[in-house]
């Protein structure tokens, strides 16, 4: 442990993938302004408020189900039940991505080692159907507009706008969504293979795919998401490396530049603002 925190090879990389944070969630924000700009056109520097302060929320409940409260306090009250079809559409886009990704990844890595082993087709069946779900959630999105009216808060009024997405935008936001799930792998990437000095490149990068995969279906409780992490970390790296403590490492330092740091973050926008979400009466 030591050795490696005084190993300036090792500090430059954990440097480099910090550096990376700003790029990760940089476009994440730019999609959050893309797909909500049909109900209400924000600017960037909304866009990362509302997302920052939503990472922060969100680690206070299991699967971060209240980050999206977070988020939508930056619209305008009437149209925060749209804002948050929105949201949850949206992280369907990545999560379509990253399952995909990751599934293929699973099939490629496991399936000539534990062919008989059933979890290993419960997360291939699993990835499978999660991914016919967002495909029909994303190109139906209106259709599901309409059937959530029967919730009061979800009802529509003169007011409401008929979600839609072009050909362009949903071309735009796949695109994007590559683009982060590209610029979170590189960060894990480059942090593993200093730690443990593999050169499994494909190998590394299958079982990279695996774990963000598997991390995206599994919900997370922030108290223990480290050790749920490190977990999973250690389940898909397993079967080449024998390095556990260079995935733990890793998987923990990931965890803590690309959820921690930027939690903060939202923690010092929510003080900056003085916003109170009680008070507001957000939902």
């Amino acid at each position: 442990m030591i050795f490696w925190l005084s190993n300036p090879k090792i500090i430059g990389a954990m440097i480099l993938a910090l550096f990376f944070m700003p790029l990760n969630w940089g476009i994440e924000c730019y999609k959050w302004k893309l797909i909500t700009h049909q109900i209400e056109p924000i600017s960037y520097k909304t866009s990362i408020k509302s997302v920052l302060t939503g990472i922060c929320l969100g680690n206070i409940a299991p699967g971060r189900s209240m980050e999206f409260i977070a988020k939508i306090f930056f619209f305008k009250s009437e149209n925060r039940p749209s804002i948050t079809i929105l949201h949850f559409i949206n992280g369907m886009f990545q999560m379509l991505i990253t399952i995909s990704i990751g599934t293929c990844a699973i099939i490629y890595k496991f399936n000539h080692q534990i062919q008989s082993s059933l979890i290993f087709y419960v997360i291939i069946l699993g990835g499978v159907i999660l991914a016919f779900v967002f495909c029909f959630a994303i190109f139906n999105i209106s259709y599901i507009q309409l059937r959530l009216k029967f919730i009061k808060w979800f009802k529509w009024n003169e007011s409401t706008k008929a979600l839609f997405f072009s050909k362009k935008l949903i071309l735009q936001l796949f695109s994007l969504s590559i683009c982060r799930n590209v610029v979170f792998t590189f960060q894990f990437y480059l942090i593993y293979t200093v730690l443990s000095g593999s050169s499994f490149i494909l190998q590394t990068i299958t079982s990279i795919a695996g774990y963000f995969m598997l991390t995206s279906i599994i919900p997370m409780i922030s108290v223990i998401e480290p050790a749920i992490r490190a977990a999973i970390a250690l389940f898909v790296f397993d079967n080449y490396h024998d390095g556990s403590l260079s995935i733990v490492l890793s998987s923990t330092f990931l965890w803590l530049i690309n959820v921690i740091l930027p939690s903060l973050m939202g923690y010092i926008i929510i003080l900056k603002e003085k916003i109170d979400f009680k008070s507001k009466h957000v939902i």
